[in-house]
């Protein structure tokens, strides 16, 4: 492995019980990428972290931390990387001023070093008047912030951030996500997050993993890219039209739209009340502008706008991890059941089958009882005359 690789997973995969969290995940990081970590709830972005951080052992597979086998060297591990959970575990009896020393202290930082760093860290996550509060009185948002702290005191290499604006209100959360754009160009930064908009701000490149198994992995445009489409907009003034028509109506400019060659998943989207605006599909190696202009020409309707872009990466999310949401709606659970219909059918028949020959072996049973019945009989038939001639 090169020095400039900082993270690598190697088919890496996790099973609790019978449910298998990940599924042979590999992907590399490495120096100075700041890369997304995006999945749906479930998908095993909380698990990967864990392995990463050596808080568990994966199943089967590997992975190295700055070089350092994290099952083998955890120690080495933990001392070059800052680890964010999506809930921070925080003393709530001690103040923030104290904590953020706890942390330093078991860092290995001398006090010098700790107030050096303790200014950036309350710079960048705004703790000036929280230092001297007891956690236990701080709000969700600045809870996340002390967490956010200890994961920086000790100035790592590595930051491996779950959630990190979690309850962050958005001047918070600009604030963050500026401080991890400036450290990322030096360090190294696996960001997970639900809000695909921090990490287009924030990320270069993004990895979705989907039921515990690597998705899509690279430049955000080539991840946008994946779906094959690309997304137009357009707008329609709906206060005028040209040459004293009448303004068109959303319903006729959809069925118009929908009839153009090529275009598809066609929805309004929401806007002021002077304009329709309208989202919809088409194939990447086309493009419907000027059939647009024409109709729209052709109508003498207003156009206020027209632009043709990659889709968003919300789109490409939802496509590349629809089997989740399919799957936690219900969608496998008739086939499940059927399964288990089928499965209950064969037991059921196997125990019809089975009391058909307990019912043949208590028969067979029962006869050889009789038999033996009468054998008895015969017997102590046989011993009456001879107990007679003993009397």
């Amino acid at each position: 492995m090169t020095t400039d690789v900082m993270i690598s997973a190697n088919a890496l995969s996790k099973r609790f019980g019978s449910t298998r969290a990940l599924d042979k995940v590999s992907f590399e990081v490495r120096r100075g990428e700041v890369v997304g970590f995006l999945g749906p709830n479930g998908a095993g972005k909380s698990t990967t972290m864990r392995i990463l951080t050596c808080y568990i052992s994966p199943s089967t597979g590997t992975a190295k931390v700055h070089g350092h086998d994290v099952f083998d060297d955890p120690l080495a591990v933990r001392k070059t990387l800052g680890y964010l959970p999506q809930r921070a575990p925080l003393y709530t009896d001690m103040n923030v001023y104290e904590y953020l020393q706890f942390a330093a202290q078991i860092r290995g930082l001398d006090d010098g070093t700790f107030k050096h760093r303790l200014k950036k860290v309350v710079e960048v996550c705004g703790l000036a008047q929280s230092l001297g509060k007891t956690i236990s009185t701080l709000s969700h948002g600045f809870r996340q912030r002390v967490g956010l702290g200890q994961a920086l005191i000790h100035d790592p290499p590595i930051l491996i951030l779950d959630e990190p604006t979690s309850d962050l209100d958005p001047n918070e959360k600009a604030e963050v996500l500026k401080y991890i754009k400036e450290i990322g160009k030096d360090r190294t930064i696996l960001l997970s997050t639900h809000n695909l908009g921090e990490v287009e701000e924030a990320c270069a490149r993004a990895i979705i993993v989907s039921k515990g198994r690597v998705v899509a992995d690279g430049q955000l445009d080539d991840i946008r890219a994946k779906t094959g489409r690309v997304r137009y907009v357009v707008t329609i003034d709906e206060t005028r039209a040209e040459a004293g028509n009448k303004p068109p109506k959303a319903l006729e400019i959809e069925e118009a739209l929908g009839r153009l060659g090529g275009a598809s998943a066609i929805r309004e989207l929401p806007t002021d009340e002077t304009a329709h605006k309208f989202e919809l599909s088409g194939a990447q190696d086309s493009d419907l502008r000027a059939e647009i202009f024409r109709l729209v020409v052709a109508r003498n309707w207003t156009l206020l706008e027209l632009r043709r872009d990659a889709q968003s990466l919300d789109a490409v999310f939802r496509d590349l991890t629809r089997g989740d949401e399919r799957a936690d709606r219900g969608g496998d659970w008739e086939d499940d059941s059927d399964e288990d219909e089928s499965d209950e059918e064969e037991s059921d028949e196997e125990e019809s089958d089975d009391e058909s020959d307990d019912s043949d072996e208590e028969e067979s049973d029962d006869q050889s009882d009789d038999e033996d019945d009468e054998d008895d009989e015969d017997d102590e038939d046989d011993d009456e005359p001879s107990e007679r001639k003993k009397k």
